[in-house]
């Protein structure tokens, strides 16, 4: 019996020894495993480093990888800056966009893209890389042009600057000629002799610096909102027979395009005009015409800057975009035009060959552009269908103000959603003038945050009065944005882009 009774109790002790040694199921905690947290940045492990298999993550949990572990070369992210020189004109806007559209140069092979940087490799670039032009006739192979800087015009071929007096040839000078054509010495007849031979001669010399001949297929663009082109008149001019097409010219500054020998013709109006020679741009024959996100100022020869000849303001500038001479479907958008007199006549004359040739041509599309402080034809229309929406008119402290559209005979301008800011020195009846010309529509215009009826004013203003309607309604156009609307968009957009 004692046996069985120590036996009994060696085998319950043992049973509590064993109790202490190992914690119930029911209880126990696991063992503790390091945590599967995203390490911060700083701490990321390098792409080529392998982790220990005991800091492994848990399989079901995809471990975050910080950004800087896997770094991207930034040309395999970076979205791709607009190559402009490639842009064609879109769908529907405006007139350029009928039939075939405007596409410029874009189909121009690798040899035909260019990169100029002075007027000899401009001229050269136009003419299929050969300086001086084989001929007066632009090469009309597809080609990008794309101006890099400054181009000055008015340059020898070593870019030299060439002045005014360089050009002078048969010993002009412009006091000899005043003495000679006074009026109060030569009268209203029209000036002729040696002295206009001179004038004539040595105008001829500065022509062939200046002059730029386009040819079709091609688009002219700057590389950025710093290509400018000072002095220079872009002749685009095809024939009767042979008209260019197919032309874009964007994202440039034209600056100071300026004639050094205007003629004066005593028979200009009641007191006599100086008149010069050389647009900015001047298209003739020519159809499919981009005109886009440029700037047309005067800045080193500002009218303001000119001397005063016979009573009458010595003017060295004419237009800065001219349209005339049966061109035909182009589109001006979203440009500025600032500082200048002259700014855009569509169509040349009433009569002769040249008013024949117009009558079913000069459709021209403008909008989104600002005029700021130009004293007329913006535009001056003859004969042409001419949509003219959503541009932007500044007339602040500008004496010099004439009229800004301009009704010409048998034009029909259709005028909507266009701003106006002006001071109290324009008179609104003004906006509108009539050379001849009968119908126009306008709708929508404001004038200082006033809706306003300018061609009431018009009307009221003067005995001939022009009908307020059209023989035409405007289809190619993509969006007429609501005159609220108008003076941010166009400021914020109008220009040449970075």
């Amino acid at each position: 019996m004692k046996t069985w009774v120590q036996f009994f109790l060696i085998v319950m002790g043992l049973l509590a020894l064993v109790a202490c040694a190992t914690p119930p199921t029911a209880t126990s905690v696991p063992p503790t495993v390091a945590p599967t947290a995203v390490p911060k940045p700083t701490d990321a492990p390098k792409p080529t480093d392998v982790p220990k298999p005991t800091d492994a993550p848990k399989p079901t949990v995809a471990p975050t990888v910080a950004p800087t572990a896997t770094p991207v070369p930034p040309t395999a992210t970076a979205v791709p800056k607009k190559d402009l020189g490639k842009e064609t004109l879109a769908p529907n806007d405006g007139w350029a966009a009928q039939g075939t559209g405007t596409t410029g140069g874009a189909a121009a092979k690798p040899e035909n893209v260019y990169t100029v940087r002075n007027r000899k490799e401009l001229i050269a670039a136009l003419n299929d890389g050969k300086y001086p032009a084989p001929s007066a006739t632009p090469a009309n192979t597809p080609k990008i042009i794309y101006v890099d800087g400054v181009i000055d015009a008015n340059v020898d071929d070593n870019n030299k600057a060439l002045t005014c007096a360089d050009y002078a040839r048969d010993g002009f000078t412009q006091k000899d000629y005043n003495a000679a054509f006074d009026p109060a010495v030569w009268g209203k007849k029209a000036v002729t002799g040696t002295l206009e031979t001179a004038r004539l001669n040595s105008q001829r010399v500065q022509d062939e610096r200046v002059r730029v001949r386009v040819g079709s297929n091609t688009t002219l663009v700057g590389l950025n909102n710093k290509a400018t082109i000072r002095g220079a008149w872009f002749d685009v001019r095809g024939t009767a027979t042979a008209p260019l097409t197919n032309i874009i010219i964007r994202n440039l500054t034209f600056q100071d395009t300026f004639d050094c020998f205007p003629q004066w013709d005593p028979t200009d109006g009641a007191d006599g005009n100086w008149n010069s020679q050389y647009d900015m741009i001047a298209l003739r024959y020519v159809d499919h015409v981009w005109v886009d996100h440029n700037t047309f100022e005067d800045r080193d020869t500002q009218d303001s800057q000119a001397p005063t000849y016979f009573g009458r303001h010595f003017e060295m500038h004419d237009g800065t975009l001219d349209i005339t001479n049966a061109a035909d479907l182009v589109t001006v958008s979203w440009n500025r035009f600032q500082n200048h007199d002259k700014t855009m006549l569509i169509g040349s004359s009433d009569t002769g060959a040249t008013a024949t040739g117009d009558k079913g041509k000069l459709r021209v599309t403008l909008h989104h552009n600002v005029f700021d402080n130009v004293g007329q034809r913006s535009p001056r229309v003859r004969f042409g269908q001419v949509h003219v929406y959503n541009n932007y008119y500044k007339i602040v402290n500008y004496p010099g103000f004439g009229y800004s559209w301009g009704v010409g005979i048998e034009s029909q301008i259709y005028a909507e959603n266009n701003y106006f800011k002006t001071d109290d020195k324009v008179d609104l009846a003004k906006i509108i003038g009539n050379y001849k010309g009968t119908l126009i529509y306008v709708a929508g215009t404001r004038v200082n945050d006033k809706d306003v009826d300018v061609l009431a004013a018009h009307n009221a203003a003067n005995t001939t009065k022009i009908a307020d309607k059209v023989e035409w309604k405007p289809t190619l156009v993509t969006k007429v944005d609501p005159i609220a609307s108008v003076i941010a968009t166009v400021e914020s957009g109008a220009g040449p882009i970075p």
